[in-house]
């Protein structure tokens, strides 16, 4: 029986979870909402939501324990010059949104299934994320491009 078992190993092991989980909270910091499986959203839900808590006490310590969670998402390069985007995002940008609320900073809505596997998928977005819209690009109608062909031939 798995009384009291916490956690998903999502088929992986410890490192390669732990791996996994920094890269998916450093994505989410960086871009407010990220399309994941159901399972792996619901592990990151509480990993990002004690980032989040920790961040939203601005010190050195807070700061270093944060760094050493999300170590895998700043590359090796930007550590070396002191430029960690996604650990002053967090603490610039994120938690202070986040000073008046007691937790609770993600939500998790159901897309359904994925078409190649069936696996259930979701979006984990911050609560207060506002998608933006995206930029209109013109694409030509191949309807046009039909009618062209057709009447030069």
């Amino acid at each position: 029986m798995r009384h009291h078992r916490r956690g998903r190993k999502l088929g992986r092991d410890a490192a390669h979870r732990d791996a996994l989980l920094m890269n998916l909270a450093g994505a989410l910091i960086e871009h407010g909402r990220i399309r994941t499986t159901l399972p792996k959203a619901k592990e990151l839900r509480p990993y990002v939501e004690k980032l989040v808590t920790q961040a939203r006490v601005d010190s050195l310590h807070s700061r270093r324990t944060v760094m050493k969670k999300l170590r895998m998402h700043d590359k090796a390069s930007k550590r070396a010059e002191g430029e960690l985007p996604v650990v002053k995002k967090l603490f610039d940008e994120v938690a202070p949104r986040f000073m008046d609320r007691p937790g609770g900073y993600t939500r998790i809505v159901k897309l359904g299934h994925r078409p190649g596997d069936a696996a259930e998928m979701a979006f984990i977005e911050f609560v207060d994320y506002v998608p933006q819209p995206k930029a209109h690009t013109h694409s030509h109608s191949h309807a046009g491009h039909s009618h062209e062909h057709a009447a030069g031939a």
